[in-house]
C-alpha cells in the first residue's frame, strides 16, 4: 500500500478499536528488540573503549618484561620513549570511535522510547473507557517528547561525558610528551579542558540539540512531536 492509496483521514483507516490491543502487542515487542540491540551497543562500546585505553599500559608492561624499557624510565617525563607517547596519543585518538557509536546507540534508545510512548498516547486515548472499566491505567509515559536525547546528568549522559574527559587526558598527555614540553598541573589541566569541550560539542550537536533533522515526508501532515 503507497501513500496515495492511503485514505485521507485517521478515521478511515482499516483499524477497529478491539484490534489496537495487537497493534500494541507487535509494536511494543519491535520497540523493544531495539532498545535491547541500543543497550547492548553501550555495553560493547564501553568494554571496547576500556580495551582500548588499557593498550598503552600493556604496551608499557610487555616493553619492560622483554627489558626494552627500563622500569626507572617511565618515572621520569623526559625518559619516557617518545614511541611510547606516541602510543597513548594514538589510543585516545583511536577512541573517538566508541565515544561515538556510544552516542549513537544512546540516541537510538532514547528515540525508541519516545517512538513507544507516543504509541502508548494513542490507545490510552482510545481504550480509556476499557481501562476503566477494568480498574487499571498503564503506569508509563506517555509523553513523545520523553525521554530527551540530550540528557548529560543522566547514567548514558555521565558515561559518555567520562569517556570524553578520558580520551582528552590521553590525547594532551601524549601530544606534550611527544613534542618534548613538560607540562605543569595548570597547563595539563588547560588542555584537557579545551579537548573535554570539543568532545562536549559533538556530543551536543549529535545529540540532534543546535541542528534541525530533515523529517521523512508527512502524508497525513501530523504533527512532528520530537525536539
Amino acid at each position: 500500500m503507497t501513500a496515495e492509496s492511503l485514505p485521507e483521514r485517521l478515521d478511515e483507516l482499516p483499524v477497529e478499536p478491539r484490534e489496537f490491543l495487537a497493534l500494541i502487542s507487535v509494536d511494543f515487542t519491535g520497540t523493544y528488540q531495539v532498545y535491547l540491540a541500543a543497550k547492548d551497543e553501550r555495553i560493547k562500546m564501553t568494554r571496547l573503549s576500556m580495551s582500548l585505553l588499557a593498550a598503552p599500559f600493556a604496551a608499557a608492561i610487555a616493553l619492560v618484561s622483554a627489558k626494552v624499557v627500563s622500569p626507572t624510565a617511565l618515572t621520569t617525563w623526559h625518559a619516557v620513549p617518545a614511541y611510547l607517547f606516541a602510543t597513548v596519543a594514538g589510543f585516545g585518538v583511536l577512541n573517538v570511535l566508541p565515544f561515538l557509536r556510544l552516542i549513537e546507540a544512546v540516541n537510538a534508545h532514547m528515540r525508541t522510547a519516545r517512538a513507544l510512548n507516543n504509541f502508548r498516547l494513542l490507545y490510552v486515548v482510545q481504550l480509556k473507557d476499557h481501562f476503566s472499566a477494568l480498574g487499571w491505567t498503564p503506569n508509563l509515559p506517555v509523553d513523545p517528547r520523553y525521554p530527551e536525547t540530550y540528557a548529560p546528568l543522566a547514567w548514558p549522559g555521565i558515561n559518555v561525558m567520562m569517556l570524553a574527559l578520558v580520551n582528552s587526558s590521553y590525547i594532551a598527555v601524549g601530544v606534550l610528551g611527544l613534542i618534548g614540553v613538560e607540562p605543569n598541573a595548570a597547563l595539563l589541566m588547560v588542555i584537557i579542558g579545551l579537548l573535554a569541550l570539543i568532545h562536549y560539542f559533538v556530543y551536543y550537536v549529535r545529540a540532534n540539540v543546535s541542528r534541525q533533522r530533515r523529517l521523512p515526508h508527512n502524508p497525513y501532515h501530523f504533527p512532528n512531536v520530537e525536539t
